[in-house]
């Protein structure tokens, strides 16, 4: 995280960026409010640390603009003494905090902390919400290479342009919400409400106001008026009551053809001697099934978990500050053998937990899958893989992993993989690695 130093005495600005340097961030200097505008903008990604007296633009004067470019920057003021008054003015006006000179340096790097990771905390928010309104970054989010995942964006991509309601079932910890969120950006009513409810969150009287009304003492649309005219999203859509099917079934029916309302129903019903189609009326199921999305279990997409495991791994390890864990021929088998009973949730929290006990210096892959997996059931599957696809994923990650250490270094990855360059070009063109994916 950066901190723009913004102060016309070069001695402060000197001692400031010297002393938040020393703590571990970033900083660049300016002696003029209007310079440091050229570099700060509406996403800027870091902390604003300024004078109040300045000539030309004043502190105050640089604030309001600041704050009309993005009222969440963290602006943190330099006051004088006798510069209170103005200093709770700027508070009024925005600044994240002050501080009267001659100020403690260990406040000014508490503040220059606190105010970074609340500036993460918005960015992060914003680029969520984002990628939440842009199908084509969710549909990217949905990683893989194998027939399987290939065919699911192409369904989301087909069906997300459709008018038609969507009802997806699959395992648990598959990504269904996020399926859901594609279907909707990709298609017509991107732009418009996406109302997410969890049918099994509260009883049916609550349910039934939440969806249908009436309006409660707030004021608050029931889901089908905030929803109208983009989509509404059920989760748990199993967990209905009869009645709740009939009154959602002549909301359907009402709406005619095409739906001004789109219904994506999604389904996590995990007994095993029961289906969704069991749970639901037949005619609210058909109405709902008209377009359907089952998703792949983990354990049946080869090695794209290898390659999830990769970017989770990296991913975990540039939080923690520290190097991720290397994986064996052995260790990539026995991750790609796995049951995965909680799918990419699962491989989440071992991927982190791998990061994690990587840096401690012990324990191992096969450890934390038998953890997951209960103590007594094997690691394997009950269903085998040719041999020639557990080398073909393990060449794969290799190739993938030098190829990121080295930054699309071509004579790099030759030289730690002892590969003559025809035949590393040939591997790569075969496992469908590109050496632009990683300058």
């Amino acid at each position: 995280m950066k901190i723009a130093i913004v102060d016309d005495e070069q001695d402060m600005r000197q001692s400031i960026s010297q002393w938040l340097a020393l703590s571990g961030f970033e900083t660049a200097t300016f002696a003029r409010a209007e310079d440091a505008l050229k570099e700060i903008g509406p996403d800027f990604a870091g902390v604003v640390v300024t004078d109040i007296k300045m000539p030309g633009m004043d502190g105050i004067s640089f604030l309001k603009k600041l704050m009309s470019l993005d009222s969440t920057l963290p602006v943190i003021m330099i006051t004088g003494h006798g510069d209170v008054p103005m200093a709770v003015e700027a508070m009024r006006i925005g600044a994240y905090d002050f501080m009267e000179k001659p100020f403690n340096p260990d406040r000014m790097t508490e503040l220059a902390k606190r105010a970074s990771q609340a500036r993460r905390l918005t960015l992060d928010s914003r680029a969520l919400r984002r990628e939440l309104g842009d199908g084509t970054v969710l549909v990217k989010k949905l990683m893989g290479s194998s027939p399987v995942m290939e065919r699911l964006r192409e369904d989301i991509l087909d069906l997300g342009q459709a008018d038609g309601h969507v009802l997806i079932d699959g395992e648990t910890g598959t990504g269904k919400t996020l399926v859901a969120h594609a279907l909707h950006a990709v298609g017509p009513r991107a732009g418009k409400k996406f109302v997410q409810i969890a049918c099994s969150a509260c009883d049916a009287d609550a349910l039934s106001a939440r969806l249908f009304g009436p309006v409660d003492e707030g004021g608050a649309l029931p889901a089908v008026e905030e929803a109208r005219g983009g989509t509404l999203c059920l989760e748990d859509v199993e967990a209905l009551s009869p009645a709740l099917q009939a009154r959602l079934l002549t909301f359907i029916n009402d709406q005619g053809s095409p739906a001004e309302t789109r219904i994506i129903a999604v389904s996590n019903l995990q007994e095993q001697d029961k289906t969704v189609e069991d749970m639901l009326r037949p005619d609210l199921f058909y109405r709902l099934a008209a377009m359907r999305i089952t998703l792949p279990p983990l354990r049946n997409r080869g090695e794209d978990i290898l390659t999830l495991f990769n970017r989770l791994s990296e991913q975990f390890a540039e939080e923690y500050g520290c190097d991720a864990p290397e994986v064996s021929a052995q260790e990539a088998a026995q991750l790609m053998q796995a049951p995965w009973p909680g799918n990419i949730r699962q491989l989440i929290n071992i991927s982190e937990r791998a990061v994690l006990q990587s840096r401690r210096g012990s324990g191992t892959i096969a450890s934390l899958l038998m953890a997951d997996n209960e103590a007594t059931r094997p690691v394997m599957t009950t269903e085998g893989k040719p041999l020639k696809e557990y080398v073909e994923a393990f060449e794969r990650m290799l190739i993938d992993n030098t190829m990121r250490r080295h930054k699309g270094s071509i004579s790099g990855v030759m030289e730690e993989l002892c590969l003559p360059r025809r035949t590393l070009n040939e591997k790569m063109a075969k496992y469908g690695l590109s050496r632009s994916d990683y300058l």
